[in-house]
C-alpha cells in the first residue's frame, strides 16, 4: 500500500511511525513533512494547505489511503476533494470539520443539544463585545471564532485584559479573519482532560485520556503555546467520569452532528474541564491533538492504519482497538527560546543513537544528514513506563541526552498528575 500523510509536525511524525508498523504498507509520503521524519517517510514539498497540489500528487502517485492530519486543510475541505477522486481518507469532511473551524458553531451546537459547556455570548460587533466584557464576571475567556494555530484563546484575569483581548482580535485583527467573530465565555475551573476518539459517525471509541501542559514555563507560567508536553493516562479521568462523558458528551455530540447533517468521521478530540458541576466541554478539535498524539499513539497496541480504514469504511464497530491500559507515557516538548514568540532557527540538533522515541516537529535536514532546528517546537521526546512516575523519569533522561543551542523545555511535565495520583489534588 502507498499511504499519504498530510502535515509536517510532531503529530504527523507520530502518526507515520505508527502506520509504518503495518506490514501491508510499502511506502509513506509526508506532505510536506519535515527533515526529521525523512527516515520514516518520503517528504514531498507540497504544503498542507495546497489543496490542488495535494490532490494532484495523490492522483499521480496512485495513493491507496490518505490521512489528513492538520486542522486547516480539514476545515478547507481537503478530504472532500480527495474522496471525490476516489481516494479513501481518514479525516472529517468540510461540513463536519466546522466543529473546530468555528467556535461559535460548536458552542451553538452544544447549547441546542444540551451538551454541558461554559456559558457564553458570541459577538460580531466590537462595541457590543466591549460593552459585554465591561460588565461580565472575571476572569473570563475570549476566543477567536476561527482557527488561530492554537493561540486564539485568551484567558483574561482582569477586565482590562478582556477589553484588550477583544480589541486585539476585532480591531487589530491579531488573528486575521478568525477574530472578526469572538466568543466570550465563562471561566471554568477544575482539572483539564484531553480525550481523543475514533469515530465513523455511528460508533465512537475513546482513546486513552491525556493531560496537556499549555503554558511555556514551569508552574504553568508564561504564554499559552501549542503544548509543551503531555502525559497519559490522565489520573483525574476515572472510569466513572469516563462513563458520564460517554453518556452526556461523546454520544450526544455524535448524535448532534448526525442530526445537523454533518456526520463526523475521523478523530474527534474532546477538550474537557472536570468542574464541580461535572465534566464540561472546553473545545472540540476535528483531528488528533498535538502533542497529545505523541503520548497517546505510543500506547496503542493495535494497528492504527487498520483502525483508520475501518473509520473510513464506516465499520469501526468491527475494528480491533486496544491500548496498553496498564502502562503510562510521557512526552516532553523541546522548543527554541522565544517560543511562542520570536525564535531563531538553524541550530544544530544532537540526538544520540540510544534515544529512540523522538518525534520531530520542526527541523530541516542538511546535505550531510544532520538536523537543524526549524520551528518553535522542535522535538517531542516520549517514553512509556510501567507507571506514570517511571514514564516521566525515562522521558527526562532521554531529553537530557539531546541538545541544541537555545533549546528549552519544561521540567515539570506530569508533576500535577503525580500529585493527583498521590491524593493531593
Amino acid at each position: 500500500m502507498k499511504v499519504m500523510v498530510v502535515g509536517g509536525g510532531g503529530r504527523e511524525h507520530a502518526i507515520i511511525k505508527k502506520i509504518k508498523e503495518n506490514p501491508k504498507v510499502d511506502h509513506i509520503y509526508a506532505l510536506p513533512g519535515n527533515g526529521g521524519m525523512a527516515g520514516d517517510a518520503e517528504c514531498v514539498p507540497v504544503g498542507a494547505e495546497d489543496l490542488d497540489g495535494v490532490v494532484n500528487f495523490a492522483k499521480t502517485h496512485e495513493i491507496d489511503f490518505a490521512v489528513v492530519a492538520p486542522d486547516d486543510p480539514l476545515v478547507m475541505g481537503m478530504v472532500d476533494l480527495l474522496q471525490a477522486e476516489g481516494i479513501p481518507c481518514f479525516g472529517p469532511e468540510k461540513k463536519a470539520a466546522i466543529i473546530e473551524g468555528s467556535k461559535a458553531f460548536s458552542k451553538d451546537l452544544m447549547k441546542k443539544y444540551h451538551i454541558p459547556t461554559a456559558r457564553y455570548e458570541t459577538f460580531t460587533d466590537e462595541e457590543a463585545a466591549l460593552a459585554y466584557v465591561e460588565q461580565c464576571a472575571v476572569p473570563v475567556v475570549v476566543k477567536a471564532d476561527g482557527l488561530a494555530k492554537g493561540k486564539g484563546v485568551l484567558i483574561c484575569e482582569t477586565r482590562e485584559d478582556a477589553v484588550q483581548a477583544v480589541r486585539s482580535m476585532m480591531e487589530d485583527q491579531a488573528f486575521g479573519a478568525s477574530g472578526l467573530t469572538v466568543v466570550v465565555e465563562e471561566y471554568l475551573t477544575g482539572p483539564e482532560v484531553s480525550v481523543l476518539s475514533f469515530t465513523d459517525g455511528k460508533t465512537i471509541i475513546p482513546m486513552i485520556s491525556s493531560m496537556d501542559h499549555k503554558r511555556a514555563l514551569d508552574g504553568d507560567l508564561g504564554l499559552n503555546t501549542g503544548g509543551m508536553g503531555t502525559i497519559a493516562p490522565n489520573p483525574y479521568y476515572t472510569k466513572e467520569i469516563a462513563a458520564e462523558c460517554m453518556e452526556k458528551i461523546f454520544l450526544p455530540t455524535l448524535d448532534a452532528m448526525n442530526a445537523e447533517g454533518r456526520t463526523f468521521r475521523g478523530c474527534l478530540y474532546f477538550g474537557l474541564m472536570l468542574t464541580q458541576d461535572g465534566p464540561k466541554v472546553i473545545e472540540y478539535n476535528c483531528r488528533f491533538g498535538d502533542p497529545e498524539a505523541q503520548v497517546v499513539l505510543p500506547l496503542l497496541e493495535s494497528d492504527l492504519l487498520d483502525i483508520m480504514m475501518h473509520v473510513s469504511d464506516g465499520t469501526l464497530a468491527d475494528a480491533d482497538v486496544r491500548f496498553a491500559e496498564d502502562e503510562a507515557a510521557c512526552c516532553v516538548i523541546m522548543a527554541t527560546k522565544g517560543y511562542p514568540g520570536k525564535y531563531g532557527k538553524g541550530y544544530p540538533i544532537r540526538i544520540p543513537s540510544d534515544v529512540e522515541h523522538v518525534y520531530v516537529a520542526g527541523a530541516d535536514r542538511a546535505e550531510d544528514g544532520s538536523l537543524t532546528s526549524a520551528g518553535g517546537r522542535v522535538l517531542g521526546v516520549t517514553e512509556r513506563g510501567a507507571d506514570l512516575k517511571e514514564a516521566i523519569e525515562k522521558a527526562y533522561r532521554s531529553v537530557e541526552k539531546i541538545s541544541f543551542p537555545d533549546g528549552f523545555y519544561r521540567k515539570d511535565i506530569g508533576q500535577k498528575a503525580l500529585k493527583a495520583l498521590e491524593g493531593d489534588n
